[in-house]
Formats: structure tokens, sequence, C-alpha cells
């Protein structure tokens, strides 16, 4: 294992206008960045927190599978979230993609996103050299 880092970008137009990485990897460890249901300029799912959790979360572990990672990786995961009435929607989309991997996990309610259309914004962490058990 590397002890470079290395980053992959998404294409998302905040990552140039913000100048940061959809995924950076560090040791054993790669930090997602926090993820929407924008693919491009088009966001998915708009108004359906459910459909904007399952968008956001197939987004974040295609940036870890740049590094060669899948989903038995990820050990921690958080969700941010404009409206408390969406905790349950979103954690149905959590349960189904992550249920078999059960990673740590942080839900938070926050104010707003940088668009309003979003609703649900995710950020994971996997590590390299995992392990089941």
């Amino acid at each position: 294992m590397s002890d470079a880092v290395r980053r992959v970008q998404s294409g998302s137009p905040w990552e140039e206008s913000f100048g940061f990485a959809r995924a950076v990897a560090a040791g054993d460890r790669v930090l997602v960045a926090g993820t929407t249901s924008f693919r491009g300029r088009v966001v998915y799912g708009e108004g359906d927190p459910y459909e904007q959790a399952k968008v956001a979360f197939t987004s974040a572990l295609e940036a870890i599978a740049e590094f060669g990672l899948g989903i038995e990786s990820v050990i921690r995961t958080r969700m941010y979230l404009t409206h408390v009435r969406d905790v349950d929607a979103v954690g149905r989309a959590h349960k189904e993609i992550f249920d078999s991997v059960r990673p740590a996990s942080t839900l938070l309610v926050v104010e707003g996103f940088v668009d309003p259309r979003i609703l649900v914004e995710v950020e994971l962490e996997a590590f390299r050299g995992a392990v089941n058990s």
C-alpha cells in the first residue's frame, strides 16, 4: 500500500469552483467529500429524499471504486438532511445499501445546502485493507 496521497475528481461544478476533490486516499483511508444527487449540473430525485440519498451514496461508492474499493470497505457514513421529516426515507436508503456492512453512521439535520433542491448530502469513509469479521 502506498503512502502517497491520491485524489479523484468527479466533475462536480463545485469541485472546481471551491477547489476540492471528490475523494482523497491517504494511507489506509479513503475519504469521500460531501456528495449530493447532482450528476454534472442535473439534480436527480428532486423533491425525493430517498432517491437523493440513493443517488448520492451511489456516487460516493463510485468514488471509492476509483481506488479499487467496494462497499465492504466502508467504515463510516454521514448523512446531512435539510428536514427532520426525511429521516426515515434517508435511513431506509442507507439500510438498503449498507445493511450488509453496517458502518458507523451519523445523521444530522442542517439549515440548508448551496442549492435549495438538495435535500440530502452524504459522506463516507473507507478503509483500504478491510476484512470481514
